[in-house]
């Protein structure tokens, strides 16, 4: 009778979905009014933004960012950190390009195995030894990195096979090969959100993670998955990266992580945990884009663009402060 009288909590109910939910679109909403009302300042300032061959620049561009920002974005939904994002996409793109003189399939397989053991090596330390997630993740930032200039003793990868670069870097229909996978990695990460149990798990553990541990939930295979998909992502980012450029440096992917996380928390993703949406971090990496690129436009020097970048991601986060409801 006992057992029977107890109920498990219930990780959302119908009257605290709404509210959330409105908030939640809210938040997208002024998302997307801040991109727009910022190309159409761009717009006014300098007749060349606008233009069709600018504007897809600008989003070919903001592809490789916005690809690691949708696996950011996972991790910081859960109330976590990746820094070591950049370092993943230098290593798996490594690996693939030399494993591809052999055989393209090889290689890209290769790459993907080497960004989700990457990731799993981060989720296992976090989860299993319980380490911090900024340690950890500066930590193997430095030792992935290092693994990359090891495997070929710091010397770039030349000679990409054709094939892969058309895979990774070319059109399909007239729109870049880039700007579609990114459409489609942020669609499939919303439909995981929002449409599935472990998306209901990552967003509950980001929000309380003592609640969602006394709910059932297996914090630590939640938190192993979450940075193995971010690890996948950034291996999947380092192969557009490559295929553009035409080589594979060790060095690649330097600063990733900082855009990623801009572009995550510009797109409404909270540093606080529990909230986070990966179709915002595609209009978030969009926008760290356009800045960007309408700046340089106005012939502004790259040092101030940097100034520009971080003051935008600082009132993004400050923004996401006022809006957190009081407790």
């Amino acid at each position: 009778m006992i057992q029977s009288a107890v109920k498990t909590p219930s990780l959302t109910t119908p009257a605290s979905t709404t509210p959330s939910f409105n908030r939640d679109l809210f938040r997208q909403a002024s998302v997307l009014i801040g991109c727009v009302a910022l190309f159409a300042i761009f717009s006014i300032l300098t007749s060349s933004f606008y233009q069709p061959s600018n504007l897809i620049d600008i989003m070919l561009q903001s592809s490789i960012n916005a690809v690691i920002a949708v696996g950011m974005t996972l991790v910081i939904i859960t109330r976590g950190i990746d820094l070591s994002v950049g370092s993943i996409v230098g290593l798996s793109s490594m690996v693939a390009s030399d494993l591809m003189s052999h055989n393209i399939a090889l290689g890209i397989v290769a790459g993907l195995l080497v960004g989700m053991i990457c990731g799993l090596v981060n989720g296992l330390l976090i989860a299993k030894l319980k380490l911090p997630d900024f340690i950890v993740t500066l930590g193997t930032l430095s030792v992935f990195r290092g693994l990359a200039l090891i495997y070929t003793n710091g010397q770039p990868i030349y000679g990409l096979p054709d094939g892969f670069r058309a895979a990774f870097g070319g059109q399909l229909l007239g729109v870049p090969t880039p700007v579609i996978m990114a459409i489609v990695v942020a669609g499939l990460a919303f439909f995981l959100v929002r449409f599935t149990a472990l998306g209901e798990q990552i967003v509950a553990l980001g929000g309380n993670e003592e609640a969602a541990r006394l709910s059932g939930i297996n914090i630590d295979r939640v938190k192993i998955v979450v940075y193995t998909l971010s690890g996948l992502l950034s291996s999947l980012a380092g192969f557009v990266l490559i295929a553009r450029i035409g080589a594979a440096e060790p060095i690649g992917g330097n600063g990733f992580e900082l855009q990623a996380i801009g572009a995550a928390v510009i797109g409404g993703a909270s540093l606080f945990g529990g909230v986070g949406n990966p179709l915002g971090s595609l209009i978030g990496a969009l926008t760290l884009g356009g800045l960007q690129n309408g700046l340089t436009l106005m012939n502004v020097p790259s040092f101030w663009q940097y100034v520009a970048s971080g003051v935008v991601v600082i009132l993004a986060v400050y923004a996401d402060r006022l809006a957190r409801p009081r407790r």
